[in-house]
């Protein structure tokens, strides 16, 4: 950021053009930030999610508004205080749908499935105490077609507009995406379309009746699988909660080998099934003889809005007991050395790590990427605050205390990992000042250390240069210490 800073903002609007062609007319109102839009079925008007002022920070607390078509006027529906996805409107033009809950990050979808009329009104939860994670809706004639992330797996779960959910359809332990959340829908509602992938089949597209998908595309059959892949599920405390153990194609019967844990961002996300493809980070790994562990602590998605929302204002707490307690299920279920154990995360994956570091000895190498050391600092650094008061309650300003509390800085003299440290130069999300205090911390207590800050680059690397370095180095800090 350079220039004064906040003086303006962008702005992202709904434009129309004619669809013969013509001037394209900018709608929506030039001090409203807008998220996602849909059309009425009237072609009238739209259903969006916006806010005023800076949109890189204000998603968290953007409203359901209409906009007119003929006008560009703003009319706010709904302003409830949770994050919202996915808006649409019912065929008959009177109620709008969206899912709703607490969410991290722009575009990581979970929650529940709300419905508000379209004249306005108080929001109403249509899957309350749901034991699963919607991440998609569409309006399928008087009714809703959704998906979930129940537990690993993700499911086709109807909905009725009036009554809830139905019986789910159990699709399988993926990863889906299409235009109406994780699948695409026909308009009468009976067939459906996605690319599906998981960590030993690529990307491939699946179409057919909604409850018999089959796959359609065999471009990436020549892929073969890289790696093991086991779901693993544990209870702690008053929860369950599920992770992936990844591991080499082929171990030797008696021998024992190192582990990584990988926490993932969000929080309000999942460690899911993605491919996992020749030179990658996880497959050279596992080619080298470690087993990698993805696990899906509370405050992620998967086993309900209750569950995610275990970890409010207790980043640290009860999540890293789940991620012990995790390490202690796959110890017991595969033959993973818990004395050379490794840890490793990027964004909430940095702080877990950073934390991790500073409360547990139990892991032998770190690598925090674009992590957070000190709440505190953090909240007047970062350009994107917002998201914190959901998650924390308050602002750093109104109860420092609970952002002191989730620290790692306030612990650092516990700190004995050898720790490596990445972060990108231009990182607004966040700041590479964060990443230079942990270090200077660590190196203040004698903890081997390295900090490594990348030009250019944001809080997603984009550089391949750079994205190799960043794979070497980590690779290299894992061998030298865990082996």
């Amino acid at each position: 950021q350079v220039g004064e800073v906040g003086r303006d903002d962008d702005a992202q609007r709904i434009a129309v053009v004619p669809a013969g062609g013509g001037a394209l007319r900018l709608l929506s109102p030039d001090d409203t930030y807008v998220y996602e839009y849909s059309w009425t079925p009237d072609g009238r008007g739209f259903v969006a999610t916006s806010a005023q002022g800076n949109g890189d920070s204000n998603w968290w607390v953007a409203k359901l508004s209409h906009i007119d078509a003929a006008t560009g006027a703003l009319r706010v529906i709904a302003a409830p205080a949770m994050q919202l996805n996915l808006p649409s409107v019912s065929p008959d033009g009177k109620t709008v749908a969206f899912i709703g809950g607490l969410m991290s990050d722009f575009g990581s979808i979970g929650g529940d499935i709300y419905t508000v009329p379209l004249a306005g009104g108080t929001p109403r939860n249509l899957t309350p105490d749901y034991r699963g994670t919607f991440n998609g809706v569409a309006w399928r004639g008087a009714g809703l077609l959704a998906t979930a992330l129940i537990d690993s797996q993700l499911a086709l779960v109807p909905v009725d507009a009036q009554t809830g959910p139905s019986q789910a359809v159990m699709l399988g332990e993926l990863s889906s995406s299409g235009s109406d959340g994780r699948l695409s829908f026909s308009a009468d509602g009976q067939r459906a379309a996605a690319a599906q992938e998981d960590f030993t089949h690529a990307s491939h597209l699946v179409a057919g009746p909604v409850r018999q998908l089959k796959q359609i595309t065999h471009d990436n059959d020549g892929f073969a699988p890289q790696l093991t892949v086991q779901n693993v599920g544990w209870s702690n405390e008053q929860y369950k909660a599920q992770g992936w153990l990844l591991g080499p194609l082929k171990v030797a019967a008696g021998k024992r080998y190192p582990m990584i844990v990988n926490v993932h961002g969000g929080p309000g996300a999942a460690a899911s099934p993605r491919y996992v493809g020749a030179g990658t980070l996880i497959h050279e790994l596992t080619q080298k003889g470690y087993f990698v562990f993805l696990p899906n602590p509370r405050g992620s998605f998967g086993q309900g809005q209750a569950f995610t929302r275990a970890n409010m204002a207790d980043f640290g707490g009860g999540d890293w007991r789940d991620i012990l307690a995790g390490i202690d299920a796959v110890e017991k279920a595969a033959p993973v050395d818990g004395q050379r154990l490794g840890l490793i995360g990027h964004s909430y994956g940095g702080f877990m790590t950073m934390w991790g570091v500073t409360h547990s000895d139990r892991f032998k190498a770190a690598v925090a990427g674009a992590g957070v050391s000190n709440w505190i600092s953090y909240y007047g650094q970062n350009g994107i605050n917002q998201w914190m008061i959901p998650f924390f309650g308050a602002s750093a300003y109104d109860d420092p205390a609970v952002y002191r509390k989730a620290s790692p800085i306030e612990s650092i003299k516990a700190a004995k990992t050898p720790t490596l440290i990445y972060v990108g130069e231009r990182d607004v999300e966040t700041p590479a000042a964060q990443s230079l205090e942990f270090w200077n911390g660590l190196r203040a207590m004698g903890v081997p250390s390295s900090l490594f800050i990348y030009d250019g680059e944001g809080h997603s690397f984009r550089k391949p240069e750079h994205q190799r370095d960043l794979q070497q180095r980590t690779v290299g800090w894992f061998e030298r210490y865990l082996k």
